[in-house]
């Protein structure tokens, strides 16, 4: 039962390691992940409505 709470310890500890951090990778822009999201989108509503001509 105490490798149990040691284990559960630990992993507590590491966990509060991990949100010192923020979880945001340096190289990820929110701006360009964003911008990069917003033009796939379009894309794909223009070619979905270039498909729909029954209109």
């Amino acid at each position: 039962m105490t490798s149990f709470h040691s284990a559960a310890a630990q992993l507590v500890t590491l966990a509060a390691e991990g949100e010192e951090h923020g979880g945001n990778h340096e190289s990820l822009s929110p701006y360009l992940t964003g911008g990069g999201a917003l033009f796939v989108l379009l894309l794909l509503l223009w070619i979905t409505t270039r498909f729909n001509r029954d209109r």
